[in-house]
């Protein structure tokens, strides 16, 4: 047996047959709801493998996942990795130019996608000449235009619930496409056991990672049950994809919603008991607060031990009232990459005038992004990590050289972070190098700004960003949602509050007041957005 994913959760499924697995809350408040065994879930997924290898596809095509959360979602990955097919996961939010972009890039070969999507997915498929097998989930609307596409119910019917598979490897990839905040988005290339340790953190993401694939169903059959993990984020971006199999590689319960909606989450976190919550930032969290602190008030949130964060901070001050809400719960803001997995969790210190500090795992490093040596104490240098990390990124041969190189015999990933280190080994992340703003010669990270903005008491989010100034080169731009009811907020107000934070060039020169801030699905910051709103409002 290999550090292959299919093989270690057909391992798990063999040991807790009859533990409950999945539960699928379709529409939250309606009580439509679907739960599977780890029997249940493993023969669904044999099933969709069985489709599509009777249907053609061979180990190492390429399948795209363009769906809402949902059973269909990680039983198609299942089936994927069971088959040797290598999942893709596709942004539901792309247009028909984006996803003809990401059909053709990578390669696929087979689609499984939301009858919704019918109408991007037609426009965009004359574009993607190598995609040969679509699969429709749920039916399209009268006046969808016709596709040649399989019913996936009517699918799973004609497929095998048995496996009969034949042997896997730890070298069967896994695609992840990260859209980043600048360019086309790109397609990282993990081996499954790269994966596991980096990503899904060796079975044991808190303890020690297993030294045997067996290990991992050992452990699961030695131990209880009782945790219950709920990635509330869209499952097309990594993190809560990889956050669903860490409940599984524990043998436990994973919970999911179709769509984030605070209150919904609020009600499933008392009625399932719910321990373990994973979203990304303020832009998820802030809602919880205001539901528990209005309709909401009273949820019971005992079982809740955690609230993790990855792909943006939760700030000091959307933590300190969440925190008040919930006493007991332990609030982690993890820093991680579709490219890097796991690296580490932010120190209590963490926050406005102090950096993102963060106690970082033994292959991270800060590195000169040139010479990729270790920077001295305080020195600004990239974050990178070693051992194991992506192949690089998919048909772009360009990047890859760029963001993956080899030395001391091993393979390392330069991260577009940028960094200090302190003489405790602690590690201060400044931001991403793409979104820094050079004014007047010192360089500004956004997010320790937008952490000091998200202090002031009538501010509900914010992004910053640079805009051309002929005097300084950029200048520091607040693009600010307010609260519901909060007065209009001057820029006078914005840099008062902001001053006993911040020192003096990182302080706002510009004030935009938006009705929303605009961020991906999942809660990440569009920092293009942010950069077009501000440039309009400086002309």
């Amino acid at each position: 047996m290999e550090y292959n994913l299919a093989d270690l959760f057909e391992s798990i499924v063999d040991v807790v047959p009859d533990r409950e697995a999945l539960v699928h809350i379709d529409h939250p408040g309606t009580g439509a709801e679907r739960r599977l065994t780890y029997a249940q879930l493993d023969a669904a997924a044999n099933r969709v493998a069985h489709h599509l290898t009777d249907s053609g596809l061979r180990p190492g095509d390429h399948l795209g996942l363009h769906l809402y959360n949902g059973v269909a979602y990680l039983q198609t990955v299942l089936g994927c990795l069971k088959a040797r097919v290598v999942p893709v996961n596709v942004n539901y939010r792309y247009v028909e130019e984006e996803l003809a972009y990401l059909y053709r890039d990578a390669d696929l070969a087979a689609l499984v996608f939301d009858a919704e999507f019918t109408p991007r997915v037609a426009a965009a498929l004359p574009h993607a000449r190598k995609l040969r097998h679509l699969v429709r989930v749920g039916a399209p609307a009268p006046d969808a235009p016709a596709l040649d596409a399989v019913d996936f119910a009517r699918a799973e019917e004609g497929a095998s619930s048995g496996r009969g598979f034949g042997p896997r490897s730890a070298d069967d990839q896994f695609i992840i496409y990260t859209g980043g905040t600048t360019g086309m988005p790109k397609g990282v290339m993990w081996r499954q056991e790269d994966l596991f340790f980096s990503g899904l953190g060796g079975g044991a993401p808190t303890g020690e990672p297993v030294a045997r694939p067996e290990e991992l169903a050992e452990r699961v059959a030695a131990g209880g049950e009782g945790i219950t993990f709920f990635p509330t984020p869209p499952l097309m971006h990594g993190t809560s994809t990889l956050t669903a199999f860490i409940g599984f590689h524990f043998g436990q319960r994973v919970v999911i919603h179709s769509k984030f909606v605070a209150e919904e989450v609020l009600r499933t976190i008392e009625k399932e008991r719910v321990t373990s919550v994973s979203l990304v930032g303020d832009a998820m969290l802030r809602p919880l607060i205001d539901a528990l602190s209005g309709p909401l008030k009273g949820t019971d949130c005992s079982s809740l031990f955690s609230v993790s964060s990855s792909g943006a901070i939760m700030s000091d001050t959307v933590r300190a009232q969440f925190q008040a809400l919930v006493p007991d719960v332990l609030l982690l803001n993890n820093f991680g990459s579709s490219e890097s997995g796991f690296n580490g969790t932010a120190t209590d210190d963490s926050g406005a005038g102090r950096g993102f500090r963060l106690r970082v795992n033994s292959r991270t490093q800060v590195v000169d992004p040139a010479t990729h040596e270790p920077v001295g104490v305080g020195q600004v240098g990239r974050v990178a990590q070693r051992g194991h990390v992506p192949l690089g990124y998919y048909n772009d041969p360009g990047k890859t050289a760029e963001t993956f190189f080899h030395k001391d015999g091993e393979r390392w990933v330069l991260l577009g972070d940028m960094a200090t280190v302190d003489e405790d080994g602690v590690v201060a992340v400044l931001g991403r190098g793409s979104q820094c703003i050079n004014t007047g010669g010192e360089k500004v990270y956004p997010e320790e700004v937008e952490q000091a903005l998200k202090a002031h008491p009538d501010v509900y989010d914010a992004l910053v960003a640079g805009v051309p100034d002929p005097r300084w080169g950029q200048h520091v731009a607040a693009v600010v949602q307010l609260r519901t009811g909060a007065p209009a907020l001057t820029l006078d107000a914005v840099q008062t509050h902001c001053r006993p934070r911040l020192a003096g060039y990182k302080i706002p020169r510009q004030l935009v007041v938006t009705e929303s801030v605009q961020r991906s699905p999942s809660g990440k910051a569009d920092y293009r957005w942010a950069r077009a709103v501000a440039a309009a409002s400086a002309d």
